[in-house]
């Protein structure tokens, strides 16, 4: 079996949401549907966190390495160009 990536695990979850939404399988598939999409979501948030980690490791500012909290420049809160 291949390895999961972030790419892979998000299109089966997407994948399974259009299956539950559909509504036209069993209560028991459906509970086996949500808990096999409940362990994607958790590993698709471990690969963020980890993604998260190193864009803060990799941000340099006066030649420094200088951890940046990553939601400060998701919302443009922060300026780097000093």
């Amino acid at each position: 079996m291949a390895q999961k990536t972030f790419e892979s695990a998000m299109a089966r979850l997407e994948q399974i949401t259009e299956e539950l939404e559909d509504g036209e399988i069993s209560l028991e598939k459906s509970l086996k549907k949500f808990d096999e999409g409940i362990k994607l979501a958790e590993f698709c948030n471990a690969q963020l966190a980890e993604a998260r980690a190193k864009v803060e490791m990799l941000l340099e500012k006066n030649g420094r390495l200088q951890a940046v909290p990553f939601e400060g420049i998701d919302r443009g809160d922060k300026d780097l160009s000093d």
